[in-house]
Parts: C-alpha cells; sequence; structure tokens
C-alpha cells in the first residue's frame, strides 16, 4: 500500500480554565457552532463538513490538550501505527474506535517533546454549510514550538508524511495537502503552543470577523495584512485565556512542483511585517502570549 501520511489537521483541543466564558467566546464571537457537551467537554464545529474542528476541556491550567491528524482510512492508521511503533513512539494505546464525537479509527500516542496527538480516520462528517461571510471553515494550520526544532522537523517529515513548503529564518512550514502549510514549527524553549489560524472563505470574511471581534472588545493584535510564505490574508487576536488564534484567508494552493524556499527567499522591507506593509508589527500582549500555551500533561480521553 502507500506509504500512510496525515492528509488534514482536523482539529484542536484546547484545556480552559473557565469552559463556560470560552464557551460563549467561541459560539457568539468567534462564530462556531457547539455540536455536542460529552462528559463536560465541549465540541465546535465549522461551516466545513470536520465533525468539529475545536474542543474545549475543563480544566486547572490553560492548556493545548491535543492536535487531530487524519489519515485516510482504517489501513493507514493502523500502518501509521505500526511505523511510529517501528521508530520507538509509544502509543497510547492500540488503534481502534475513538470515544469523541463523530467516532472514527485510529490512536494517541505522545511525540519525543511531549505533544499529545492522535491519528484518526473515519470521521463521520457533517454536510457542509454554505460559506457564510464571517464564519470559520476549518482550521488551517497550526504553529507549534519546538525546544529540538531539528528532531520536531525530522519526526513530522519522517514519521507523519509532512513536506517542507518553505523555511524562513523563525519557522518551517510544513504541508499534507494543497494548502501551503498545516503546521508550521519554530524554535522555543519547548513544545508550547504559537497560534492556531482558523480559515475564512475570503479577504471579506476575515475584515468581517475582525470587526466583530473588535466590537466585542478583542483588539487586532496583528493585521489585517497578507504573509509572505502561504500569500495567506490574516488578522491576529487574543482570544480567553490568552491563547494566540487567527482568521485567514486564501492561503497558497502548492503542488510538487512548488519551490521550496528558504530564509534567503523571505523577508520584507525596513519597517514592514507582512507583504503590504499596512499593519504595524505584532502586539507585545501577542509576542508574550506565544509560549503560554503547553501541552496538556496527559491525555484526555
Amino acid at each position: 500500500m502507500t506509504e500512510p501520511r496525515v492528509t488534514e489537521v482536523s482539529s484542536i483541543e484546547f484545556g480552559v480554565r473557565d469552559i463556560e466564558a470560552a464557551a460563549r467566546f467561541y459560539t457568539n464571537t468567534w462564530a462556531l457552532e457547539q455540536v455536542a457537551d460529552q462528559g463536560g467537554v465541549r465540541y465546535f464545529r465549522g461551516t466545513g463538513p470536520d465533525h468539529y474542528i475545536l474542543a474545549l476541556h475543563p480544566a486547572a491550567q490553560s492548556s493545548l490538550v491535543r492536535v487531530n491528524l487524519t489519515v485516510t482510512d482504517n489501513a493507514a492508521a493502523d500502518a501509521m501505527y505500526a511505523r511510529l511503533s517501528g521508530l520507538g513512539v509509544v502509543a497510547l494505546g492500540s488503534p481502534g474506535p475513538i470515544g469523541r464525537p463523530g467516532g472514527g479509527y485510529g490512536f494517541d500516542f505522545r511525540d519525543s517533546e511531549g505533544r499529545n496527538l492522535t491519528i484518526v480516520a473515519g470521521v463521520k462528517p457533517h454536510a457542509a454549510i454554505a460559506d457564510a461571510p464571517d464564519r470559520p471553515r476549518k482550521i488551517s494550520h497550526c504553529v507549534l514550538n519546538a525546544g529540538d526544532l531539528d528532531t520536531s522537523r525530522a519526526f513530522f517529515i519522517d514519521a507523519l508524511g509532512f513536506k517542507v513548503s518553505d523555511q524562513t529564518r523563525g519557522l518551517c512550514f510544513l504541508r499534507c495537502n494543497t494548502d501551503h502549510h498545516s503546521i508550521a514549527l519554530g524554535k522555543d524553549d519547548g513544545p508550547t503552543l504559537h497560534h492556531i489560524a482558523f480559515e475564512m472563505p475570503d479577504l471579506d470574511s476575515v475584515m468581517r470577523g475582525a470587526g466583530r471581534m473588535r466590537d466585542a472588545g478583542f483588539p487586532i493584535e496583528w493585521g489585517v495584512g497578507r504573509h509572505g510564505p502561504g500569500n495567506n490574508v490574516f488578522a491576529y487576536f487574543l482570544g480567553p485565556e490568552d491563547f494566540v488564534i487567527e482568521y485567514t484567508a486564501e492561503v497558497e494552493q502548492v503542488d510538487e512542483s512548488y519551490p521550496t524556499g528558504g530564509p534567503g527567499d523571505w523577508g520584507y522591507p525596513s519597517g514592514r511585517s507582512d507583504n503590504w506593509g499596512v499593519t504595524d508589527p505584532p502586539s507585545d500582549r501577542m509576542h508574550a502570549a506565544h509560549d503560554k500555551i503547553a501541552f496538556a500533561a496527559g491525555v484526555a480521553d
């Protein structure tokens, strides 16, 4: 069979201290829809077919509980389990039915830096909703900090099947489908969360979402602007408990002909922090929050 590889970052799970406040924010302000409350964990969908794209777990400390990675089918999940086992990765149980909303088949594991990851296939999809002018479709990408960037990069490439799209001075951009990147890795003191990006239909939707956030008292921390690698438009915010979250759109679509860029290929003229040159640089608040959220010490059900 074809070598197993991840095909999507399907959902992200946060641990939050005040789940009621966080749930109100992600429904009323961030514009997701709650689809399940299972054992006190709240699950939220976008307008796309993914059963859920965000889960909120009640927790004593704000944390990144889990990143869910999709593979094509059950056989690919089994093959990925065999590959990871051969690499010495200890899975938290063998492949089997997933007991979270939408079901599916797969397994949880922790990588060498302690990230909680799940390989999953066959999650029941929703019927996609028509694009809304200010609602997220799906998880666009997840940016993670690494204590050992070279080891983490090699793991995502060699074990999980990601490919490098671009490498800048600060980030390695990795793809698993036609989106320019679904994961990016940055160097820091350990495996913490940098930010989560939610895909909007277009630039107008990013602007409308940003306006709604400002109306609700959440200022734009960086943006609205257009990135270099990925060419996507962006607006960054600090959500409840200082999770860095992004509305993004128009991410570049690439294939095997895409020329992988290096640090020398990416940079902005003096005084700019994006391709347009309109936005101020990221706020001090955003910089301070980029490494505050660590992975949870254990994997929740």
